[in-house]
């Protein structure tokens, strides 16, 4: 065991600073040697030579906390010269020496001020939607081309995409828009009944649902899905190599894998919205039957009157850019995973959030769009 003060000392020399290493520096040790060279201090940066006449016995891992704690102090330890060494000894440390300028150096805390931060942020929000915009412009030329050659579409993959992203999300779609339309009723129905105005209920659950409610709520459910799925798909193909296997057949991995799930998504979403609206309406009207004492029949033809058929359209019109939104980011996140499965799970949780984040911006959009031109 050695002891700090036995370990090293620094000693003048011809006009220069000699280390001095005394005792055995071994790995077991590590910490404490060096510990010892830190005690040291600005000494070290004077140090012109290493003596190793005192030297018991040395490895790689004691040369080591030598060379990079002189390196630290700024001396140009690839250079520096070795006196007293025996010949094995000396060996050691010029087999580390060798190598450390390809060793890393060592990891220091840097402390950003809060501008530095939100400007790498905005660094990294820029590169996100600049690749997420070259992707989407490499789907759009591979869709495209599937227009022009529909024989090249993988009809089987589009047919399992559209049972996996469409039929088996009709319980959970249908389940939630029927109890946000129970919510979004007895809401209203608390205000309404104040004034005696139970019918009007009717009118803001259908304009609220089929406009907005409807067409959000299921696309953030898809986003959540549907686009998680597409990202963990797509990497795990990745990180086995599928897709590379997909390249050197020449094919496009783009024609082959993201455009079959991409017109599943567009498909799928507005159909999607179709029943979340009918469910709503049906969860409103359970409601208002128990709660307000509009009959099924009152519901149904107060509905048509206020219900007029620009406003379901409009919220299935959103459908398709909601889905091809949520599609693009969720194909470009699984094809750009590392090849680890730790980033699998990261890029799918930002997924799911780039893709709700897309959908209510979207949304926000053709609100104001649709404001200004009257509808």
């Amino acid at each position: 065991m050695v002891t700090p003060g036995d370990a090293c000392r620094i000693e003048p020399r011809d006009g220069a600073d000699a280390l001095v290493l005394s005792g055995a520096w071994r790995i077991a040790d590590a910490g404490t040697l060096d510990a010892a060279l830190a005690a040291l201090g600005e000494r070290l940066d004077r140090v012109g030579a290493i003596d190793g006449t005192p030297l018991e016995a040395i490895d790689t891992a004691g040369a080591l906390v030598v060379l990079a704690r002189l390196r630290a102090a700024g001396v140009d330890a690839t250079r520096i010269a070795l006196t007293g060494f025996d010949a094995r000894h000396a060996r050691i440390v010029e087999v580390v020496r060798a190598r450390l300028p390809s060793a890393e150096a060592p990891m220091r805390a840097v402390t950003y001020t809060g501008l530095a931060r939100l400007g790498e942020s905005a660094h990294r929000f820029g590169r996100l939607l600049l690749g997420h915009v070259g992707f989407f412009g490499r789907v759009v030329v591979e869709l495209l081309g599937t227009l022009r050659r529909p024989s090249t579409l993988r009809r089987h993959e589009l047919a399992a995409q559209l049972a996996q992203v469409g039929v088996t999300a009709l319980p959970v779609v249908a389940l939630v828009a029927c109890l946000i339309g129970v919510v979004f009723a007895y809401l209203l129905g608390l205000q309404a009944e104040l004034y005696g105005a139970n019918i009007f209920v009717v009118d803001g659950v259908a304009l609220g649902m089929t406009r907005e409610f409807s067409p959000l709520i299921v696309a953030t459910i898809v986003a959540g899905r549907s686009g998680a799925a597409f990202t963990a798909q797509l990497g795990t193909m990745k990180l086995t190599e599928e897709i590379d296997a997909i390249r050197t057949l020449g094919l496009s991995a783009e024609r082959v894998l993201v455009v079959p799930r991409v017109l599943a998504l567009m498909i799928a979403l507005p159909l999607l919205v179709f029943v979340g609206d009918v469910a709503g309406l049906v969860g409103a009207m359970g409601i208002a039957t128990a709660m307000l004492d509009v009959t099924p029949h009152t519901f149904v033809e107060r509905l048509h009157v206020a219900l007029d058929p620009s406003h379901y359209l409009i919220g299935l019109g959103k459908a398709p850019f909601f889905a091809l939104a949520i599609a693009v980011i969720g194909c470009r996140m699984g094809m750009d995973v590392d090849r680890d499965t730790r980033s699998i799970g990261i890029n799918t949780t930002s997924t799911v959030v780039q893709g709700i984040v897309a959908v209510i911006v979207l949304d926000a959009v053709f609100a104001v769009l649709l404001q200004r031109m009257g509808w």
